[in-house]
């Protein structure tokens, strides 16, 4: 029975399972053939093939390559030919472009139809590269705005002006297709980041992991020739900025800015020329301002900074109308600083109806021991009135003129006065002068320059030398 069972199964599916064991030394010889297609390439010579392949890299993806150490060909993980420590020209943007490796992966057929060579991807891996910050519109299109499959995997990147090293991005990650599509990763101050594209390039998302900062900039469907106008917002943990800008290569303009935290708040205007020094032209209109802000400015660190300084030219002003509820001394602020060479010089005024502070002098940050110089005029209509505002008591309801001129030694905390006088009565001899600085020294400058400006010490000192 069970013999007569067998029998009837095998006569059945005999067929079927014939087709299966046919089809198993098919697919044998397909994956033969496939392994045998795919190694052949392996011994041709490359190097016949060399200007097909660099004049489809430049084609394609603009991408000239000047020179390289060698070419091969690789199976695995997919078939690919690779072009061993290149140098890449991009129209000039870029100097010293090497690549350790290009890999292109060429279409299937393209394997051995190399007078019809097409790719389906390529990667540029372990690269490094050097351009002038003027050149990044135009280098941004050369290096990620392609129709073709492209993968950037580990640029470095550094930009200078001129001469001047600006700014370092390197492990720069990027690819047009895939998951990741549109999304630059990469380090900035040894941090890492993330940029997100939208596919019309024109909103760009910047994020400093772990640090708070993000930042968005939105470009303008109507572009200016050769320039970049948008719109950019900055916030960095609680802190917010945005603007209107341009960019043209050469001048940053920055318009309807407005800054905003808990301490500042200020509206600006800012113009920032590139070329040939750092030249900077700045308006602030400042809304709300804690001055304990300046408590925190190390000015020893500041100074280390005086190879900088001197490349930096400067004219910035600066005004503050205090609120109605925050007057403590006076109603506006007023300053204007110009820097150049390292050499500051300034106009600083306070004013309320009665009174008025102007002091003018300047700087030279470059040298060991940098010297403030000032020229200041107090002037007011009431003197009781402007005492009381320090709580200090006075009868006198008179006009009241204070003139002090000298130096200040902001590191070692000095004074020196050259001359002071008060209405037109009195001009302070070389002890008083003597006596006012040490005062000065022990009462008001003990600590840092931004001490100076506390009330509490001011009324002791003005009660001292009363």
């Amino acid at each position: 029975m069970f013999n007569k069972y067998k029998k009837t199964i095998n006569n059945k599916y005999y067929r079927f399972f014939k087709s299966i064991f046919f089809l198993r030394y098919l697919l044998t010889i397909f994956l033969i053939s496939i392994a045998v297609f795919l190694t052949i390439p392996i011994f041709f010579d490359y190097e016949k093939k060399a200007k097909v392949i660099k004049s489809y890299l430049l084609e394609n993806y603009n991408y000239e390559v000047t020179n390289y150490e060698k070419i091969r060909y690789n199976i695995f993980p997919y078939p690919n030919v690779v072009l061993i420590n290149s140098q890449i020209n991009l129209q000039g943007l870029v100097k010293n472009f090497n690549v350790k490796k290009i890999k292109i992966y060429p279409d299937f057929l393209s394997i051995y139809n190399f007078e019809n060579f097409k790719s389906k991807k390529i990667i540029l891996k372990d690269g490094n590269a050097e351009s002038q910050i003027s050149n990044l519109k135009m280098l941004i299109k050369q290096l990620f705005k392609k129709e073709k499959n492209l993968f950037l995997d580990n640029l470095n990147l550094k930009l200078f002006d001129e001469k001047f090293f600006i700014i370092s991005v390197n492990n720069i990650k990027f690819a047009n297709f895939g998951y990741n599509k549109d999304q630059i990763r990469g380090k900035i101050f040894n941090k890492d980041f993330t940029v997100k594209v939208d596919e019309t390039y024109k909103k760009i998302n910047f994020r400093l992991l772990k640090s708070g900062i993000d930042a968005q900039i939105n470009l303008n469907e109507k572009q200016k020739e050769n320039s970049l106008v948008g719109i950019f917002k900055l916030k960095i943990l609680k802190t917010n900025f945005k603007s209107n800008f341009e960019y043209d290569g050469k001048i940053i303009k920055l318009d309807k800015s407005y800054f905003r935290n808990k301490n500042l708040s200020f509206n600006n205007k800012i113009e920032i020329i590139l070329n040939p020094y750092l030249d900077i032209n700045s308006k602030l209109y400042i809304e709300e301002f804690d001055t304990n802000i300046l408590r925190k400015i190390d000015l020893i660190e500041f100074l280390s900074f005086k190879d900088s300084l001197r490349k930096i030219n400067l004219k910035s002003d600066i005004i503050f109308k205090f609120k109605k509820l925050n007057r403590k001394f006076f109603d506006n602020f007023n300053l204007s600083l110009n820097l150049a060479y390292g050499r500051m010089s300034y106009t600083k005024e306070l004013s309320d109806i009665n009174n008025t502070i102007k002091c003018d002098g300047s700087i030279n940050f470059l040298e060991e021991y940098p010297l403030l110089f000032f020229d200041c005029h107090l002037k007011s209509k009431n003197k009781k009135k402007l005492f009381k505002k320090l709580s200090v008591k006075t009868k006198n309801k008179k006009d009241f003129e204070l003139k002090a001129k000298g130096t200040l030694s902001i590191l070692n905390n000095k004074v020196s006065f050259k001359k002071i006088s008060i209405d037109d009565n009195y001009k302070a001899s070389k002890e008083d002068l003597k006596y006012f600085k040490n005062t000065f020294e022990d009462i008001l400058f003990d600590k840092n320059l931004i001490e100076i400006f506390d009330l509490k010490k001011i009324k002791k000192f003005i009660i001292e030398v009363s």
